[in-house]
């Protein structure tokens, strides 16, 4: 049985671990918010209970076990952030701290009914693929709103920020998961953007345009 904060590690280094092939400490640190040598520490433990590959100075990676755990938490913290909105009416800008605390229950059965009482979803709020229970994503290819060009169109889908501050902005802007939008001008001074989002047109600055994903 792991500890909530093992678990933490291993979801973390699985995060980051999609940005760069070996993970290394300081990174891990910045992550969680602690101190460098107290990942040591806890990378020292998670490599005896052959959870990662650790030697100091080159980076930890993943076992498959550790990996395995890592999906298995990242499942419950998306298939909760599912059920909190779509079934108990938070806002996607209020879940992702309920569903850090939910994601630690050990239940498989609880876990899969909830699955199966929701449909299967395949994507949670924010637009991320939930794993299904062999730990499979379902992926679509999505790009940022700043990458398209003029009479571009297609679906909300996904944002890469995830903090409360700009999931607040884009639900009080109507730019949530499911919206159709078209790009109808780009400023060529500071490349902000004039979407056409149903009957009215939404500016947004360039730094939006980055974080906001669209499937086309």
């Amino acid at each position: 049985m792991n500890t909530f904060t093992e678990e933490n590690y291993l979801k973390a280094i699985y995060h980051l671990s999609l940005q760069s092939e070996s993970v290394s400490t300081n990174q891990i640190a910045a992550s969680l918010n602690t101190k460098a040598a107290s990942v040591t520490d806890m990378l020292k433990k998670l490599a005896d209970k052959e959870l990662i590959n650790y030697a100091k100075y080159q980076g930890v990676t993943l076992t498959p076990a550790g990996e395995k755990i890592a999906i298995s938490i990242i499942r419950k913290h998306r298939l909760w952030e599912y059920f909190l909105v779509e079934k108990l009416n938070f806002k996607w800008d209020e879940v992702h701290d309920v569903a850090e605390e939910l994601e630690h229950i050990s239940s498989q059965e609880l876990i899969d009914r909830l699955d199966n009482f929701m449909g299967n979803p395949k994507y949670d709020p924010h637009g991320d693929p939930i794993p299904d229970s062999n730990g499979l994503f379902k992926t679509h290819e999505l790009k940022s709103i700043s990458s398209l060009t003029v009479n571009a169109n297609g679906i909300v889908l996904g944002v890469r920020d995830h903090s409360s501050s700009f999931l607040q902005y884009l639900e009080k802007m109507q730019l949530t998961i499911g919206k159709k939008i078209k790009v109808a001008e780009i400023n060529d001074y500071d490349h902000s953007v004039i979407l056409q989002v149903e009957d009215k047109r939404i500016h947004i600055s360039r730094e939006v345009a980055n974080n906001l994903l669209i499937s086309i």
